[in-house]
């Protein structure tokens, strides 16, 4: 794999890191939190999805990247709703 994909994915990662950290360290009301924890789940597929096209290489397959989109999407979907059924039990 070429150094600059590489370079380009870990910027990327440390960009959407960044990011997730700054967003949890901000004081939120509890309408915020839903925000949050929804931004949160966001950018770890997006990191996920960094993760799995460029460190492993699966850009080169469609049928790969759709299919790890549609299960890490779910599973992104599935934890929303847990949580937003926690917080409403």
């Amino acid at each position: 794999m070429p150094t600059r994909g590489l370079s380009q994915a870990w910027v990327t990662l440390a960009i959407l890191s960044t990011a997730t950290t700054l967003l949890t360290v901000q004081p939120a009301g509890i309408e915020a939190r839903t925000f949050t924890a929804a931004a949160v789940l966001l950018l770890a597929g997006l990191k996920a999805r960094v993760i799995l096209s460029r460190y492993l290489g699966l850009h080169t397959s469609r049928f790969w990247m759709r299919t790890f989109d549609l299960v890490i999407g779910g599973f992104l979907i599935l934890a929303f709703g847990l949580y937003l059924a926690g917080r409403t039990a």
